[in-house]
């Protein structure tokens, strides 16, 4: 079992307390403000450790100007494994695979995994439809028939398990892991708001939505009242901002020094602190407990 990378959502400790419970961990490089942070993140997380295995997730397209340096900083340092997302991991396997690093690569159709596997991945992750974040379109098992005939990696699953029961028939499909995130959302060790944990309790699988409000991508959302009262489609301003990044800027600019609220309403009503991402698999969340605790119950 993989710890999912989570964005916003896990940290440090919570990495810690994964790998120590046994099982992997890896966090989102984004969720470090400058290279430094993350430098020292993973040099803590490694002076806390016994055992498990320390993963990055590195966005790999354009849009995180960041990777070169965060790929730089985890070849130094030596991490165990790196996830890919959102691009090509080209460069990534070339210089991880010479440190024995391993990459893992995101892909929701069997075309990507084939690709992935041409440029010498590691293994790839099956984003079926129940997971958390950006989903895919395919049931897990659907996903690992269709990968498991045209690609020779191992084949890790990801969306929709919360319990032992659920980690088993994974594997009796035949992957050969799993990598699992919306059940550790609501943990002690997560440094969330207290509503945000809450949420993953009192909703269900049900209570999932797709919203392109955050990033004009299709994401798994809470449907708190919030959501319903701002609706999941993003408006006019906001597929504006989303496909013109650098004006966003300066309509927040604009917002502020006129005050236009109903603007700032408009262009800016979905945020990762006001709408909550999430995956069906919180309908197995009963309570905010220890990380631990909720690894205990998947694998014991």
């Amino acid at each position: 079992i993989i710890m999912a990378p989570m964005f916003l959502v896990t940290n440090t400790k919570m990495i810690i307390e994964a790998m120590n419970s046994g099982i992997a961990a890896c966090i989102p490089a984004l969720n470090f403000r400058t290279i430094e942070e993350l430098e020292n993140a993973i040099n803590e997380i490694r002076n806390n450790t016994t055992s498990g295995g320390l993963g990055i997730n590195l966005i790999v397209n354009k849009s995180n100007i960041k990777v070169n340096k965060q790929l730089e900083s985890c070849v130094k340092l030596g991490v165990d494994f790196i996830i890919t997302s959102l691009g090509n991991p080209k460069q990534v396997i070339q210089q991880c695979k010479p440190k024995g690093i391993k990459v893992f690569c995101d892909v929701a159709e069997e075309k990507y995994a084939k690709k992935v596997e041409e440029l010498g991945a590691d293994a790839v992750i099956a984003v079926n439809k129940n997971a958390g974040g950006h989903a895919g379109n395919l049931s897990s098992e659907e996903l690992f028939n269709i990968i498991s005939k045209n690609c020779n990696l191992p084949i890790i699953s990801a969306g929709g398990v919360g319990t032992k029961q659920g980690v088993t028939e994974k594997l009796e499909i035949g992957f050969s892991g799993l990598s699992i995130g919306s059940p550790f959302i609501a943990c002690k060790e997560a440094h969330i708001s207290e509503k945000y944990k809450q949420a993953c309790v009192d909703y269900g699988a049900a209570d999932i939505v797709m919203s392109t409000k955050i990033s004009g991508s299709p994401c798994t959302v809470i449907n708190t009242p919030y959501v319903q009262q701002i609706g999941t489609d993003q408006n006019w301003l906001e597929s504006m901002l989303s496909k013109h990044k650098k004006l966003k800027k300066w309509v927040k600019m604009f917002t502020f020094m006129k005050g236009m609220k109903a603007v700032e309403k408009a262009a800016f009503s979905a945020t990762y602190k006001t709408v909550w991402c999430a995956g069906p698999s919180i309908g197995h969340t009963h309570a905010i407990r220890p990380l631990k605790d909720i690894v205990g119950d998947l694998v014991k």
